[in-house]
């Protein structure tokens, strides 16, 4: 009998996490999901994210040096960024469009806005704080931030951004010296990076029991579902914008400028999306959005392997919908008018915003804070949408690595690195 495809597995590890969750919470055994389920989803993630930087390492520096030319890195860097930024501010434009026209910052009562700025007080300061000091540093400390010091403490901490300059220039060094003295070097990350994608392998054979971990713990540590349903109106908007760049504006842009179906393309990243919904990570899920992208959707290395990190690192299309809503709602529900001046801070700052954002679950809010503080909202009302973030935290990382996986089709295509894909089952290739 066939074994069951991937994407089906996680789905029903998924439904299965969050209907033992609801028992879990119904019969009062969560302190046992808290203290042997989570644990599992935990380790799940840490081995993703263990595996994320030696990928990155492995395929860009083989990926930058099989261009053999650095003109050839210039355009496919200079296409990748310029690509990555029209779409961040196509999602702001359509998440500032839909909650203009919803308004759901209306609905909330004064009621429901004293109990929710009470209830996530705490919370809102940790970010508050955390936002303080990154706008206390001077406009382009961003540049010195992306250049390590130590290579390897950057490797340590996880600073994607580090670790990707360094493996640029480490890449362009590789290009420059002669090809007979660059060949064991390359020799030896062709051989890793095909260690790490094997491991990967053995890794996604547990995805389903660490989704099921995931969900379960997510659903017993969710607040009240009374809260949720005052913020109904909004996580509506949210989903809503997030939906049309998923199902709408991705695809169309596959569609219209590679000539791959539809059909294609979510068959080709499906995995990953389910896994960057369960982890709330772009990073996490980097390992796999990688090995998806180049095996099922024909991607080739040079370009999957310099594209997907990058995009992890800056392509937040789905944070900076996110926050463009946000912003909107909180300003809707404090009273604040914001006048047409301020709705194209919006859309800087929120693309601005979501380049310098972390491709951890929760990044974005820190970053919301700098576009509130822009537009002039108090930076508290951030505490009326705490009691749904989580599962919109899991929504927009789905989006943004959608984002990649179709950035880096764009742009295979437009460099003629777009071919047939490696694994003609889909779900064969997790089966041997």
């Amino acid at each position: 009998m066939k074994k069951l495809a991937l994407h089906w597995q996680i789905l029903l590890g998924m439904l299965l996490g969050v209907l033992f969750g609801i028992a879990a919470v119904n019969f009062e055994f969560g302190n046992f999901v808290k203290d042997y389920i989570a644990p599992l989803g935990k380790i799940f993630i840490k081995l993703l994210k263990l595996i994320a930087i030696p990928l990155i390492v492995a395929s860009l520096i083989k990926g930058i040096a099989d261009l053999k030319d650095i003109s050839k890195l210039s355009a496919l860097g200079g296409r990748t960024i310029i690509t990555y930024i029209l779409t961040t501010i196509v999602a702001v434009s359509i998440g500032l469009a839909l909650v203009n026209v919803v308004k759901p910052g209306k609905l909330v009562d004064e009621q429901t806005r004293t109990e929710l700025l009470g209830d996530f007080s705490g919370d809102a300061a940790k970010r508050i704080n955390a936002a303080q000091k990154q706008k206390e540093t001077g406009p382009l400390q961003f540049l010195v931030d992306m250049v390590p010091s130590n290579i390897i403490d950057a490797m340590g901490t996880n600073q994607m951004l580090q670790v990707i300059f360094f493996v640029v220039f480490f890449g362009i060094g590789l290009i420059l010296i002669p090809p007979e003295k660059a060949q064991p070097v390359m020799g030896f990350f062709d051989g890793m990076n095909e260690v790490i994608l094997k491991m990967i392998d053995i890794i996604m054979i547990g995805a389903p029991y660490g989704v099921f971990a995931l969900l379960a713990s997510l659903v017993v540590e969710s607040p009240s579902i009374a809260l949720f349903k005052a913020l109904l109106g909004y996580s509506a908007t949210v989903l809503a914008g997030l939906g049309l760049m998923v199902f709408v504006f991705y695809p169309t842009l596959v569609v219209l400028f590679t000539g791959r179906s539809y059909g294609f393309f979510f068959k080709g990243i499906s995995p990953a999306q389910l896994l960057a919904f369960s982890t709330s990570s772009s990073a996490a899920t980097l390992p796999v959005t990688m090995e998806r992208v180049e095996e099922h959707l024909g991607v080739e290395k040079e370009v999957t392997s310099f594209v997907c990190p990058i995009g992890a690192t800056i392509n937040m299309d789905g944070t900076s919908l996110y926050q463009a809503v946000a912003a909107v709602f909180i300003a809707q529900a404090m009273g604040v008018d914001l006048g047409f001046s301020d709705q194209i801070t919006i859309i800087i700052t929120a693309t601005l915003a979501s380049i310098g954002s972390a491709a951890v679950p929760g990044a974005g809010m820190v970053m919301l804070v700098i576009v509130l503080a822009a537009i002039g909202v108090p930076e508290e009302g951030l505490a009326l949408i705490f009691a749904v973030d989580r599962i919109l935290d899991m929504c927009r990382t789905t989006v943004n690595v959608t984002g990649d996986a179709t950035v880096a089709m764009l742009v295979g295509k437009s460099v003629g690195m777009l071919g047939e894909p490696k694994v003609k089952n889909w779900d064969d290739h997790y089966d041997e």
